[in-house]
């Protein structure tokens, strides 16, 4: 039985990205040790979508309440983009110190998780 998952994000610059997901996002972490930081993901869905190249991923966070959540990371002074409108939902981008980024949005289709209230 599968019982979780652990995703790998790659960077170039690895302890700026722990630091803002530490700080930045706050979400929850251990130190596994020599300051390698693993960190506790809400709920996790899993899609695959139709591309003419493998190997390219994303990471989105979900949240039940974007505006909420983009007032709490204002107070923490985390840049993200505008509001974009999709089908799907309503997504910001936040840039990661390290170069990359990784995308909140609220879903406006059914869920497997249950996302709560911000």
């Amino acid at each position: 039985m599968i019982t979780g998952a652990h995703v790998v994000l790659h960077s170039r610059n690895a302890e700026a990205d722990r630091a803002f997901l530490r700080d930045g996002l706050g979400l929850e972490f251990i130190d596994a040790g020599e300051g390698w930081l693993l960190f506790a993901l809400p709920p996790t869905e899993l899609a695959f979508h139709p591309a003419d190249d493998n190997g390219v991923h994303e990471l989105f966070l979900m949240c039940a309440d974007l505006q909420a959540e983009t007032a709490a990371l204002t107070r923490k002074n985390v840049r993200y983009s505008q509001v974009q409108e999709a089908a799907w939902g309503s997504i910001v981008t936040i840039p990661l110190p390290g170069g990359g980024s990784v995308r909140l949005y609220q879903p406006k289709h059914a869920t497997v998780v249950k996302l709560g209230t911000s």
